[in-house]
């Protein structure tokens, strides 16, 4: 069959692939929709959650499967080597824009992250004459692509799946946070655009002015920025604050069972691209209230309440509103139902499906200008994973000394790809 005449194949290719991440859950549903219109689809990504190492290949899989007549669909959250490759095959591509963290955020406690922000945000520029249709997964980030250069923009809203949300609660932490006291929830990486450290505040003021009987959940990980973490505790400790509760990163049954405990879900984010937690508390029937900033009222659409002053004390007094006033809340909840209505009635499978018709159909853009050693790089970039696959012990130059007994310290003589052989015996 000839290139003109092939079946195009549809891939999706990103940075990292995270078990209960927004963007995942999306990729995963994205998946489901190619395959079930009858595009082979994979996912290809440079690193993977441990419990998503089989729902992806490794992105340099990706050039053996590229063609011409092919769509790459990228997806764009930071600057990374699966996205330089996606950039240099003769694909087509629809890119997928999910925000980028702006870089001084991360810089005091994170400054590789920093750097990888800020690469991203260059990196994201590139693109803008590589992909032949660009879209956000909001209106906020779209605009951003408009104002990067690109050309030919859209939206693909995120219509998140709750069906991890399908699933009994966790009876422990049903039985622990599920009383008569008041539990405000947030939902979210251990991040400083989070604003965890108001979150914190806004609590205090609640606590110690209007309900001594209440305690605040935080959900999420904090990989990776455990200095924030450590500075959070550190702020909750000198507050006196004993009911603030990091619960890190949760199982979906405990997480269901924070949804079903909560009564306010409290959100101080100032960078949000979507943020699928609020419409998770708009499903779970919890009242929302939020931070005005970046894409969160887009998001909220109408439902929940927003605020815009950060004084601790009128923070406080809106949970109480939301919490005491069955009225006020009811009339929250209906906002809220209604806002979530109008989002699941958008036909996402559609709207995706008629993108990458679009992008398939588009004029080609001219073939990008690439280092002139850059698939050089690549070939070495494979090399670099065969040892890591087949000879993992290869990095290590000089042998170890000898524990007791004349072993290796610690590992009875076997190391990874020894097969018990004795020590040494991987070794180059």
């Amino acid at each position: 069959m000839s290139a003109a005449r092939a079946v195009p194949q549809v891939h999706q290719v990103l940075a990292t692939l995270w078990f209960g991440d927004a963007i995942g859950n999306e990729v995963l549903g994205i998946r489901r929709i190619l395959r079930a219109a009858g595009y082979q689809s994979e996912i290809f990504v440079e690193t993977a959650d441990r419990q998503m190492e089989d729902q992806a290949r490794d992105y340099l899989d990706l050039a053996d499967v590229s063609a011409p007549h092919n769509l790459v669909i990228h997806h764009f959250s930071v600057g990374s080597k699966a996205s330089r490759l996606a950039y240099a095959l003769p694909d087509r591509m629809l890119l997928i824009y999910h925000n980028i963290t702006p870089p001084e955020y991360a810089v005091d406690g994170h400054p590789q992250l920093a750097r990888l922000c800020f690469m991203g945000r260059r990196e994201l520029q590139a693109f803008a004459s590589r992909s032949e249709l660009a879209v956000g997964d909001s209106e906020f980030n779209r605009q951003d692509l408009e104002r990067l250069g690109f050309a030919e923009t859209a939206v693909l809203p995120v219509v998140p799946d709750f069906s991890h949300l399908d699933v009994p609660p966790d009876p422990l932490v049903a039985a622990q946070f599920g009383d008569d006291w008041t539990n405000i929830l947030f939902v979210g990486r251990i991040v400083p655009n989070k604003r965890i450290d108001d979150l914190i505040r806004f609590y205090a003021a609640y606590r110690a002015y209007l309900d001594p009987r209440s305690r605040l959940l935080i959900v999420g990980s904090a990989a990776g920025f455990e200095w924030h973490l450590g500075a959070l505790d550190e702020l909750r400790r000198r507050l006196r604050l004993d009911h603030v509760h990091f619960l890190g990163h949760v199982s979906n049954a405990a997480l269901t069972a924070c949804y079903d405990v909560a009564d306010v879900f409290l959100c101080a984010s100032e960078h949000e691209g979507f943020c699928v937690p609020l419409v998770e508390s708009f499903s779970k029937r919890v009242p929302v209230l939020a931070y005005a900033a970046a894409a969160v009222p887009a998001t909220m659409d109408g439902g929940g309440v927003l605020y815009s002053s950060r004084d601790p004390l009128h923070v406080a007094a809106l949970i109480h509103a939301l919490v005491s006033d069955e009225a006020y809340r009811d009339s929250v909840l209906e906002a809220q139902d209604a806002a979530l209505d109008r989002l699941l009635r958008q036909d996402f499978a559609g709207r995706l499906l008629g993108f990458v018709d679009q992008a398939l159909r588009a004029p080609r853009r001219p073939a990008p200008v690439l280092a002139f050693d850059f698939w050089e790089q690549v070939r070495a970039a494979r090399r670099l994973r065969e040892l890591r696959t087949y000879r993992p012990s290869y990095g290590h130059a000089f042998p170890e000394g000898p524990g007791p007994g004349g072993q290796g310290p610690g590992d009875g003589g076997r190391r990874a790809g020894t097969k018990g052989r004795g020590p040494g015996a991987s070794r180059w």
